[in-house]
């Protein structure tokens, strides 16, 4: 399925029918009196959120919703029936925005949530509700109210624990496919990753949703590369993964680089909890590797942990660290051990997965 997080529709809610003019008429009642019921109201338009959606493809298709328009009033002082409401189904994690995109009506986080977002017209009133003492057969009745009709912009943000974030071709694709069995698309060169993707990932028998972001680059809250718009779907997670390649000849820089962005683009998201890790440690020798070891936590002033999803090495200690921060635990301390024998672990842990070819 197509990937769509931004979308512009235009609804209109129904217009109220218009009130009856009719008497009443039988045999032997000379002067029945106005009889002319109201019309009824016009149908409204509703916004919910819903199960089994993490797009908001459907409205690059159709862009214009209008519910239905109340009917008329009729004699015997009958009201017309409503009309028919229209409802948008939308993943959980949608904003509402009015016409200039920035004013937010509404926010749903969770499947259920439904908010009326434009009320239907009220029906016209029917000539029976216009007699009085000085007018006893009033011929008149009133139109409908018009419906409401809005431009809105509906923006999606994923709902995630955890955010990925990193410079492009950092390992954050591959890191999600090896904890989680989502299948995003891997390859050896930057912005393989266009689209945000979601994964479950499970440790010590609790489970929580990983979101992958294309990658940032400096200038990205200006608009260079891919942008910053992705950076919204990290909005919502607890705690942030940021993943330093390896293989940056500055990994320092790469850091820098990456907390620069997350700070222009505001939000709160330089604020939230952060994991620091080094990627594609299975590259480097253990010179190589502690030199950029020390580099990182001379900068970022905690150690990193040291990630490969080649040998596994570090994936069972970021999802506890992960799982921690999402619970508000203490981090249980990792005890200092054979990366060896830790790799084997982890790879009897985790298992082989189908289709893998060891691309970092």
């Amino acid at each position: 399925m197509k990937f769509l997080d931004q979308a512009k529709v235009y609804i209109r809610s129904g217009d109220g029918g218009a009130g009856a003019v009719s008497f009443r008429r039988e045999k032997f009642i000379e002067f029945g009196g106005p009889d002319g019921g109201d019309g009824g109201r016009g149908g409204d338009v509703f916004v919910e959120a819903v199960a089994g959606l993490n797009t908001l493809i459907d409205y690059r298709y159709q862009q214009h919703f209008k519910a239905k328009t109340g009917m008329h009033g009729m004699g015997r002082n009958r009201t017309g029936a409503k009309g028919d409401d229209i409802t948008l189904k939308v993943p959980a994690g949608t904003q509402i925005f009015a016409e200039d995109n920035e004013t937010l009506l509404c926010d749903l986080t969770h499947v259920g949530e439904k908010v009326r977002i434009a009320a239907g017209g009220n029906g016209g009133f029917g000539n029976a509700y216009f007699k009085s003492s000085v007018n006893q057969a009033p011929r008149h009745a009133n139109p409908g109210l018009e419906g409401e009709e809005l431009t809105l912009w509906l923006r999606l943000k994923l709902i995630a624990d955890a955010g990925l974030v990193g410079l492009p071709n950092a390992g954050k694709s591959t890191f999600l496919a090896s904890v989680t069995r989502a299948r995003p698309k891997i390859a050896d060169y930057p912005f393989t990753t266009l689209h945000p993707g979601l994964g479950v990932a499970k440790i010590d028998e609790a489970e929580f949703v990983i979101a992958d972001i294309p990658g940032l680059i400096e200038g990205a809250h200006e608009g260079v590369g891919i942008g910053d718009r992705f950076l919204g779907h990290v909005e919502r997670t607890s705690v942030l993964l940021h993943l330093v390649s390896a293989t940056e000849d500055d990994v320092a820089k790469a850091y820098r680089t990456v907390r620069h962005e997350l700070a222009a683009y505001e939000h709160g998201l330089a604020e939230k909890p952060e994991i620091l890790a080094l990627s594609k440690v299975d590259l480097l020798d253990e010179d190589e590797r502690a030199e950029k070891i020390a580099a990182l936590e001379a900068v970022a002033g905690v150690k990193p942990i040291e990630l490969s999803a080649v040998t596994r090495e570090g994936m069972t200690v970021a999802l506890r660290r992960l799982r921690a921060e999402i619970s508000g635990l203490n981090p249980v301390e990792e005890p200092e051990i054979d990366r060896f024998a830790e790799a084997a672990r982890e790879r009897e842990a985790f298992g082989e997965r189908d289709g893998e070819d060891g691309t970092r």
